[in-house]
């Protein structure tokens, strides 16, 4: 087979027949589809390694002191690093994100050509969600290649492991550039024409999906067959683009909004677009052509490290570094993504400085310096290996007084022998804390297949912090990372249930053992992603009723329910308490609640308290008390709180407060 010439552009495909439209629009559909999961299926795979590297972090936020001195496990970035495992977090940090922007441009891409993106397909993960492109044994990066065709990763796996050899050429065989992926795979490719596919793909048919794709042999190749086919032209003059291009698309963007109200003040990236304007209607060769082409160029420079031939730039045989316009704008990530100190004081931005220092380097050239400082890294496997054990000293530095932390949180020993505790518990800790992760991470994913088919709905982007603090939990605790191919339990929907220990409303449901922590299948990590009734949990505690405050209504049990529905709170300054929000979305995040999670609400505030009717519908309404919550309170407390209100008023009293759960100890308060 002849493959196409390296820095040769492919001529452009006009005077294209007609009734070739349907085979055309399913095979580009495909790639939408396939480039949205080639970006997802990098996610968990870097954010894991990264967060595999030894260390621990503060949690500091403006004006707020009562974390001072501590230290929680896991290490975050540093505005001035000054080791290796330092600088190969923010190095690999800065890639993880550039990932979530690739994965939304990929998605912005799709819905714009009349794909609904899928993130819970079969294509990376089992019907039950756990995760199934990652294994010992597996070497195929999706719709790229298979690494035991290459002349140098043959024995790579494609797998979840530490920060280690295999890893760092696992991320150097994914991001690579086109000319040594062709030196790569010349042997595969050419006797087999397993790679590098011509454009239009040959035996294409209508009722092909991204399932029946050729491997590309690299990404920036994929986004070039993508370019190709809505840049084609057919007989009556229009282009593929043209012809599918769905102007009132939903298009998100969670990177260059520029809105001081949601703490997000400046664009990322001024220098291109990163979703496509319902203002640009010609739908041609300018406007929204030429902004789903720079979007594709941006993706493969940032990556590869060149725009790999995709129409408007030359494609270079050369690495080079990330054009200007397709970096991040310092100043812009600093307003964005402000840091504090423990005393609640301005800081350097952790954050920018991850980004904006590797901002002019590759993907490809980024995991390289990683590479380089892998002997002087060092990761957690390698700490539980040496027969490492958790100390108080380690959750602390210098700033931290007994005398003066607050008294309503669980101190640095509690901690330290949490952590040891879960270890000690073996395999089946392990298993739950697998289940932790991956439900965290599908919290997001599920979220994802909504987003892009509903322009109003919010990202949630805690969601994204916090899978990582639960994965990085796992490495702390265990030295292992989490078995992601593990299942997602799924929620029965007759069930009510509790978000955090020993708080079950659901009288039709009772527990065996009365301090259960909440059930699995209703982990999450943001509001964004919590079910439904009764399902809200940490400190960030969402507008229920918007208002001045007014005394609630007798409850009516008997009104209908529904999110968002059923009785008719009174106007009022409402918030939703922890555990007891009427609906998904109307509690705050986190389940299970950490024992260390405080509220950051500078001034006292109301909420409501909600009790539930018997299933399956559990309907609701609002007690005739509500109750306060103020900056410093303990969030479970609070919960603990409304719980023994509805129970109270139940002729039920729920007693003392249960002592936190391991798990709820370890885990880190949300930020």
């Amino acid at each position: 087979m002849q493959l196409p010439v390296l820095g040769a552009t492919p001529p452009r495909i006009q005077n294209r027949p007609l009734n070739m439209l349907a085979t055309d629009a399913a095979a580009v559909r495909a790639i939408a589809q396939a480039a949205v999961s080639v970006e997802l299926f990098t996610i968990p795979l870097y954010m894991n390694s990264m967060y595999s590297i030894y260390g621990t972090h503060q949690i500091n936020s403006k004006k707020i002191t009562y974390y001072t001195g501590r230290q929680w496990p896991g290490l975050s970035t540093t505005a001035k690093p000054e080791n290796a495992n330092q600088k190969a977090f923010n190095i690999i940090f800065s890639v993880f994100i550039q990932e979530m922007l690739h994965l939304q441009m990929a998605a912005n891409l799709a819905t714009a050509i009349g794909v609904a993106p899928s993130f819970t397909g079969t294509e990376l993960q089992s019907a039950e969600h756990g995760w199934t492109c990652y294994g010992p044994t597996l070497t195929v990066i999706p719709h790229i290649a298979d690494l035991t065709d290459t002349e140098s990763y043959q024995d790579v796996r494609v797998n979840l492991e530490d920060l280690n050899d295999n890893q760092c050429r696992l991320f150097l065989a994914i991001e690579q550039p086109e000319q040594q992926a062709r030196e790569q795979l010349r042997r595969a490719a050419g006797s087999t024409g397993r790679y590098f596919p011509s454009v239009p793909l040959a035996g294409w048919t209508p009722q092909k999906t991204a399932a029946d794709l050729p491997l590309f042999g690299t990404i920036g190749y994929m986004y070039e067959c993508y370019a190709q086919y809505i840049g084609m032209e057919y007989t009556d003059g229009q282009t593929l683009w043209q012809k599918l291009y769905d102007n009132n698309s939903v298009q998100q963007d969670m990177f260059n909004v520029a809105d001081p109200k949601v703490g997000h003040p400046k664009a990322e990236y001024p220098h291109f677009a990163t979703s496509l304007s319902a203002a640009e209607r010609d739908g041609g060769q300018s406007g929204s052509f030429n902004k789903a082409i720079d979007m594709m160029c941006a993706i493969t420079d940032q990556g590869e490290g060149s725009a790999a031939g995709i129409k408007r730039y030359k494609r270079s045989a050369m690495l080079q570094a990330v054009l200007p316009d397709y970096r991040e704008d310092r100043a812009a990530l600093e307003l964005d993504y402000p840091t504090f100190t423990n005393d609640g004081q301005a800081a350097p931005s952790r954050d920018a400085a991850a980004r904006a220092d590797s901002a002019a380097d590759d993907h490809f050239e980024r995991f390289g310096q990683v590479r380089d400082l892998l002997p002087q890294i060092s990761t957690w496997k390698q700490w539980h290996a040496a027969g490492n054990s958790w100390t108080k000293e380690m959750l602390v530095n210098p700033l931290y007084d007994p005398a003066k932390a607050p008294k309503n949180i669980p101190a640095p020993e509690e901690v330290a022998g949490a952590l040891n505790r879960l270890k000690a518990a073996g395999p089946d800790s392990h298993a739950t804390m697998s289940k932790v992760s991956n439900g965290a991470i599908y919290g997001i994913t599920s979220i994802l297949d909504g987003y892009w088919l509903d322009q109003s709905m919010a990202f949630p982007y805690p969601s994204m912090v916090g899978s990582g603090d639960r994965m990085s939990i796992c490495w702390a605790v265990f030295g292992r990372a989490p078995d992601l191919a593990v299942g997602v339990a799924q929620p029965d929907k007759e069930r009510l249930y509790h978000a955090c220990q020993g708080m079950n409303l659901d009288t039709d449901h009772p527990e065996p053992d009365p301090a259960a922590c909440a059930a699995i299948a209703v982990y999450h990590s943001c509001r964004g992603s919590n079910g439904c009734r009764a399902q809200g949990g940490c400190g960030f505690a969402q507008i229920d009723i918007p208002g001045k405050p007014v005394a609630p209504a007798t409850p009516d049990l008997g009104a209908q329910n529904l999110c968002g529905g059923g009785p008719t709170p009174p106007p009022g300054g409402f918030y939703s308490a922890p555990s007891d929000n009427r609906c998904a979305t109307f509690g705050g995040c986190a389940v299970p609640i950490s024992a260390s999670q405080l509220f950051p609400n500078p001034a006292p505030e109301q909420m409501l308290v909600y009790d539930f009717g018997p299933g399956p519908e559990h309907r609701f309404a609002p007690l005739k008390q509500t109750m306060t919550f103020a900056l410093g309170e303990n969030v479970y407390s609070k919960a603990w709180e409304a719980f023994s209100a509805v129970q109270n008023a139940r002729g039920t009293p729920a007693g003392a407060e249960p002592r936190p759960t391991d798990l709820r100890l370890a885990l880190p308060p949300s930020t």
